[in-house]
């Protein structure tokens, strides 16, 4: 499957803000210009818009009109602009964003939700995809699928449309926030002020409410205004993304909407999670980069339809690919963790925000690790134990993918493991937007075949399939 660039969205476009020109915008330039076209002119010019744009997006002209409002600060109050001046005001100020523009990569995969209309032996799949676009800016789109007893996977045709959903206001978890406090230094008593009346979980109007009565005590607590610009950072990373009931799964993206995430949202790895009551959840971590730095988010769903988003906070979430387990161990939540940026640890938690002590298990010993491991997704659970899909880094920014099998009851002990990669990238593999990789963000098994969507070179994504039987014959036993 290759990077797709007729898959676009729409999105606010402030010249003089494309993101490498820090002066002034030129919106009250580009408002005049479009103010002074005469009356013929403006509808030519929006009809011309329409007519080359109207098939490529849903909600056109709903999106000139929220756009158009956008500008509103900026007119005479007093000016009366005909609907059709309004929406050409908003085209200018509207442009295309290929999410797939530069490269489609690192995909995981679970089994869909829904499998009423599955045939028997088959599962339906989502399988998640990371698209990169101008400015290396990263999204998550979808893709669905069906895979057969055989375990070959047969990929629904996307639709011509993509979508971006609409955001909402998400609930905050008081435990993300103390966390997060702690590592930035940002505990103690105005932290606790705010937070101590708040409850576990709280909205972001009742946040602010307390924001604003430490504001009246800024004379008598000289850290205030500080700890208020930390809790606000934070409040800005959760929130939640709905997309209409009536789009296709497909067509669904999930663009960058905070500023931690500006520069995107990297290799998402999603895990059907099952609690012990039998309620299933599917979460992903994800990386979010605005770049410089980077944090790890946790989205949350029940049906890809309504997404929430919130950070991932502790020593053991401070670097990239957290990966979950897709169920509790003894009471507590695992997850795989790299914190060290080189070695594959097991972390164990009882918040699924907060995540502080990991165990190293797997150190880089071979050559073709050498420069890192870490995982390529969420563990697997077989009666042999909990399968790992791994990635190493060797010569030449080399990325293969292997396996370790750990212990059902302790994690944290590897009982297995391939003494060479499963993948590497092949001659024909090796070329790419990022070249000489092999890699993905998470496996499914069925009908005793593990598929492995992969990524190609950061240049498209491939199925690779192999027996359970087989693979697990293979590994070396520790």
């Amino acid at each position: 499957m290759n990077a797709d660039a007729s898959r676009v969205v729409t999105r606010l476009f402030v010249p003089g803000q494309e993101g490498f020109d820090q002066q002034e915008s030129r919106s009250s330039a580009v408002l005049r210009r479009v103010l002074a076209l005469d009356d013929d002119e403006a509808q030519q010019a929006l009809d011309d818009v329409v007519a080359r744009f109207a098939g490529r997006h849903h909600g056109l002209i709903e999106t000139f009109n929220r756009h158009a409002e956008e500008l509103s600060d900026r007119l005479d109050p007093d000016l009366r602009l005909s609907a059709e001046r309004r929406l050409l005001l908003g085209a200018a100020f509207t442009c295309e964003y290929a999410i797939e523009g530069a490269a489609l990569c690192n995909p995981s995969m679970v089994a869909h939700p829904d499998q009423t209309d599955s045939p028997d032996g088959h599962v339906r799949v989502i399988m998640s995809v990371r698209g990169i676009g101008e400015g290396h800016r990263s999204s998550i789109g979808f893709r669905t699928g069906l895979i057969n007893p055989a375990g070959d996977l047969c990929l629904d045709s996307p639709p011509s449309f993509a979508t971006a959903g609409r955001q909402e206001e998400a609930t905050l978890t008081a435990s993300a926030f103390r966390a997060e406090l702690r590592r930035l230094r940002g505990s103690g008593e105005d932290a606790d002020y705010v937070l101590n009346r708040l409850g576990k979980r709280f909205t972001e109007a009742e946040l602010e409410g307390r924001l604003k009565l430490l504001e009246r005590q800024v004379a008598t607590r000289k850290q205030a205004r500080r700890i208020i610009a930390l809790i606000r950072n934070i409040a800005e990373r959760t929130y939640a993304v709905r997309f209409e009931s009536e789009s296709h799964l497909s067509e669904r993206v999930l663009l960058p909407a905070m500023a931690a995430e500006s520069n995107g949202m990297e290799d998402a790895r999603f895990v059907r999670f099952t609690e012990d009551d039998g309620v299933v959840t599917y979460y992903a971590t994800y990386t979010a980069y605005n770049g410089t730095d980077i944090g790890q988010q946790l989205l949350e769903t029940r049906d890809f339809s309504a997404f929430a988003s919130s950070p991932l906070v502790g020593a053991s979430a401070a670097n990239k690919g957290l990966a979950l387990f897709p169920r509790r161990i003894d009471g507590r939540y695992v997850a795989l963790s790299r914190s060290d940026r080189e070695t594959n640890a097991v972390a164990f938690s009882d918040d699924l925000r907060h995540w502080q002590d990991s165990f190293p298990c797997q150190v880089p010993v071979r050559s073709w690790e050498m420069l890192q491991l870490g995982n390529c997704g969420s563990p697997i659970e077989t009666e042999a134990g909990w399968l790992v899909l791994t990635h190493g880094v060797g010569p030449m920014r080399t990325y293969n993918i292997s396996v370790i099998l750990l212990d059902l009851v302790d994690p944290t002990k590897i009982i297995g493991q391939l003494s060479e990669p499963l993948l590497s990238p092949q001659a024909e593999e090796q070329d790419g937007y990022v070249p000489n990789v092999v890699y993905s963000c998470g496996a499914l098994l069925h009908a005793g075949t593990l598929v492995i969507p992969y990524g190609i070179s950061d240049a498209a994504i491939g199925v690779a399939t192999v027996a359970l039987d087989r693979l697990l014959d293979a590994l070396e036993p520790m």
